[in-house]
């Protein structure tokens, strides 16, 4: 039998822990439901704001955000970090209670749609649109289409760092380039 060198046991475990510690220090988003992000909204001690992805299993753009955007590792922390992250399908068959009022699904043409989806989206049914709420549960804005890391970031922390108290967007983006 051969002898192990140690120098190849010494670079085998570093090569272990820092491949371990890359793996670890990656940040991937947690999806909950609606329900769980409304209910983590008023109980947690410092409630966060809650995004929203409305997407349809159909939509090409919805996967790409999906893959290019909310993968991103910088997108992913800054949105763990200040939201809770909630997908919602615009045409799931699952009711939906906000603010009293109990949304469901409506069948129309071939499938259907949320009304909750509906609602968010203001009836401009637009795939993907990525809604923001405050903590209180009040819509801040519904912002449609793909968005690439850099530019959804800028929009995530326009909301996520409270900026739109006190610079509009045009003011926010023109600074912000």
């Amino acid at each position: 039998m051969k002898k192990i060198n140690n120098s190849f046991i010494k670079y085998t475990l570093l090569l272990s822990i820092v491949l371990f510690s890359l793996h670890t220090s990656a940040q991937e988003v947690e999806w909950i439901s609606f329900k769980e992000a409304s209910e983590l909204a008023k109980t947690d001690a410092s409630p966060k704001k809650i995004f929203i992805d409305i997407y349809t299993d159909w939509c090409g753009w919805c996967k790409k955000m999906d893959k290019d955007t909310f993968q991103n590792a910088e997108v992913a922390k800054y949105m763990s970090e200040h939201y809770y992250m909630v997908k919602l399908d615009g045409e799931g068959a699952e009711p939906i209670e906000y603010k009293g009022k109990t949304f469901k699904f409506v069948p129309s043409g071939r499938k259907g749609y949320h009304e909750f989806a509906a609602a968010l989206m203001n009836g401009k049914m637009s795939y993907p649109t990525t809604v923001f709420l405050d903590e209180e549960l009040n819509m801040l804005s519904p912002v449609p289409g793909y968005q690439k890391p850099v530019a959804f970031l800028q929009i995530a922390k326009y909301f996520g760092d409270n900026i739109h108290k006190k610079k509009d967007w045009k003011t926010y983006a023109a600074k912000s380039k």
